[in-house]
C-alpha cells in the first residue's frame, strides 16, 4: 500500500525558515503525475499550497510565491517544500499529497483531486 511520511515541522519566529520533507514507499510510480503540499488551519480547509510534475514543472498558490520551493528527488523518493520567510499566517498541519493517476488539473488544484495523503506535520510560525 501507499504510504507518505512527512517530517520537518516546528515552531519558529517570523522570518525563519524550515524544510519540510515526505518519503514515499508501497508504490512504483514515483514519481506521479502530481504531486503536492497542501496545508490546513484548524476550522478551516484543506488548501493547496505547491505542486510539482513528474518532469518538474511546479506551480504554487500566491501568497507562498517567492518564499516556499518545491522540489523532488527521484532517487530517494522525496518531495521537499523548503520554506523562507515564514509568517504568522503559514500557520497549519501541513500534508504532501500523491495523484496517482492523472496530470496535475490544469486549473485550481484542491485537495479532491489527490487520493494519498501523509500523516501531516505542523508549522507554527509566531510573530
Amino acid at each position: 500500500q501507499v504510504q507518505l511520511v512527512e517530517s520537518g515541522g516546528g515552531s519558529v519566529q517570523a522570518g525563519g525558515s524550515l524544510r519540510l520533507s515526505c518519503v514515499g514507499s508501497g508504490y512504483s510510480a514515483w514519481p506521479g503525475p502530481c504531486m503536492g503540499w497542501f496545508r490546513q488551519a484548524p476550522g478551516k480547509e484543506r488548501q493547496w499550497v505547491a505542486s510539482i510534475t513528474s518532469d518538474g514543472n511546479t506551480r504554487y498558490t500566491d501568497s507562498v510565491k517567492a518564499r516556499f520551493t518545491v522540489s523532488k528527488d527521484d532517487a530517494k523518493n522525496t518531495l521537499t517544500l523548503q520554506m523562507n520567510g515564514l509568517k504568522p499566517e503559514d500557520t497549519a498541519m501541513y500534508y504532501c499529497g500523491l495523484r496517482l493517476f492523472s496530470d496535475c488539473p490544469s486549473g485550481g488544484i484542491r485537495s479532491s483531486d489527490f487520493g494519498y495523503w501523509g500523516q501531516g506535520t505542523q508549522v507554527t510560525v509566531s510573530s
